[in-house]
């Protein structure tokens, strides 16, 4: 957990940026992302160097030759050696601002010729901080972290891409993180997954399905199969945004995944041949405010699904990517849940009877505020081929934690906020933050859960009354609204109390009279 000089030092940077003319979040962001990631390639091949030298070997990786990378404009040899962050954040803030513009971005862009997937997305590198005195003051305030802490690393990162929704732009790239962790406890990723997220953005979900499997599966890493499957093939995201994919790339490798398969794909307009049945969990929140032309659809998409609507693309996209056997936990908008088209019909009658449908999250329309008002669910489930819907379990959060206006502040302390707080919440505390119940619920559904009145949070329902309902798979559809009896009075004492009530009227029309 961050303290809180280093996130004082973070809000000073990113103020600094604001002053200094950067006003897009998303530009800060990257800009601190390619600094980040010129300090990793020095750890590297600091790395290297130790163990080259306690081995008494050549190094496996050179990063960094010796010898000259190019002269500057007065002829001067500018040597590999001074691009390293731990030579540059020693220099003056000229010289660090020459080197860094002239050298070390063109420096990046070369290096995607390297393979990996984080250099592959640096081929766009552009460094646009405009003055000395800022890079030196982000390069100070990044050089006081101990980003040997994985941790840390992580949780300024973090830290850094909350600061997209609180600054008011592009904030459809953040999903509320306590929802993410949400998915992603009741999904429960194992070590042996193939995990995927079709939208990836700043890789929300993938960050959190590795923080789970740490926390859960640790002695994974100790499997030497189990550990290369970890850091390389086990966790793979979609963007068609160049910047995102740079984000989302160095998230994943601050949070201690190396070789994430973070690629560019436009994944509703691309053929998914080579990936379908490939993924044994999908966790999303794809876009769903849009629609496509047929031409541009990809059409093994078009022939799960006949529409131009893109949140029904990506339901069959979802099913297109999955293994079977492999489940998915993915928002959508409600009008998934009851539209009544023939290709809303359609996906909903595919997930209950071709597939298994697990569950329906009922969201409170505040979640993606101050961005969106619109209301969301979150929908589980598993492909099967064949069918495997018994019965569906329906959840209606009402309080995730936060004020669901546009402000959506914290509502519980630190500890008790999200979907596994340390300590069971008081029924005041429940009433703020309903996610623990979910989880707490989640394990009995197909116990106790069953018994429960259509009148309480959750509830199950059996897939012949959802077929008959035509597949209508939103929860008001089906929940029981409780009406309290109001108290029974007799006849006789109502009438005789509209009667002495007219009495009293009477009176007082005469008293009125008589002092007229």
């Amino acid at each position: 957990m961050l303290t809180g000089e280093i996130r004082a030092k973070v809000d000073q940077v990113w103020n600094a940026f604001w002053a200094g003319g950067i006003a897009n979040p998303l530009e800060v962001i990257e800009q601190i992302t390619y600094l980040l990631f010129m300090r990793g390639l020095d750890d590297i091949q600091t790395r290297e160097e130790n163990k080259a030298n306690l081995l008494d070997k050549p190094m496996e990786r050179v990063i960094f030759p010796e010898g000259v990378y190019r002269q500057d404009r007065e002829g001067n040899d500018v040597a590999y050696d001074e691009l390293r962050w731990s030579k540059l954040k020693n220099a003056d803030p000229s010289r660090m601002f020459l080197l860094v513009s002239e050298f070390v971005f063109p420096f990046l862009r070369e290096m995607a010729e390297d393979g990996t997937a984080h250099a592959e997305h640096m081929k766009g590198a552009r460094f646009t901080i405009p003055t000395p005195g800022l890079l030196a003051k982000v390069v100070d305030m990044l050089a006081d972290i101990p980003m040997e802490d994985r941790d840390t690393k992580g949780d300024l990162y973090e830290y850094m891409l909350s600061k997209i929704a609180s600054a008011g732009q592009n904030g459809q790239f953040r999903t509320p993180r306590h929802i993410i962790r949400l998915m992603v406890e009741l999904t429960k990723p194992t070590p042996n997954d193939v995990i995927c997220d079709p939208a990836s953005g700043t890789c929300g979900f993938l960050v959190a399905a590795g923080e789970h499997l740490r926390e859960h599966h640790s002695k994974l890493f100790m499997d030497t199969s189990l550990n290369k499957h970890f850091h390389n093939t086990m966790f793979h995201g979609y963007d068609f945004d160049q910047t995102m994919l740079r984000i989302g790339s160095m998230n994943m490798q601050l949070h201690g995944v190396e070789g994430a398969d973070i690629r560019y794909r436009d994944s509703l307009s691309s053929s998914h041949g080579d990936d379908a049945d490939k993924y044994s969990l999908i966790l999303a929140n794809p876009p769903f405010a849009g629609s496509l032309d047929f031409e541009t659809t990809a059409n093994d998409l078009l022939a799960i699904v006949k529409t131009k609507k893109t949140e029904l693309l990506f339901m069959a996209l979802f099913l297109k990517l999955l293994k079977p056997g492999g489940r998915a936990a993915v928002i959508v908008p409600d009008g998934v849940l009851f539209g009544s088209s023939t290709a809303h019909k359609a996906i909903r009658k595919m997930l209950v009877e071709n597939h298994k449908l697990d569950a329906i999250v009922k969201l409170p329309s505040g979640v993606f505020k101050p961005y969106a008002g619109v209301s969301t669910a979150i929908v589980f489930f598993t492909k099967t081929n064949s069918g495997g819907t018994d019965n569906v379990w329906f959840y209606d959060v009402q309080a995730d934690g936060m004020s669901l206006d546009d402000k959506r502040q914290m509502l519980l302390a630190e500890e008790k906020f999200g979907p596994v707080p340390t300590s069971a919440l008081s029924e005041d505390e429940h009433a703020k933050n309903n996610l623990p119940d979910v989880v707490a619920r989640w394990k009995e559904r197909n116990g106790t859960e069953r018994d429960n009145r259509r009148t309480g949070q959750s509830f199950i329902v059996p897939h012949k009354e959802i077929a008959n309902a035509d597949y209508d798979l939103s929860l008001n559809r089906y929940k029981e609204v409780f009406h309290e009896a109001a108290d029974h009075r007799p006849p006789k004492e109502i009438i005789a109390e509209l009667l002495e009530l007219e009495d009293d009227i009477v009176r007082g029309l005469r008293k009125l009279e008589a002092m007229l």
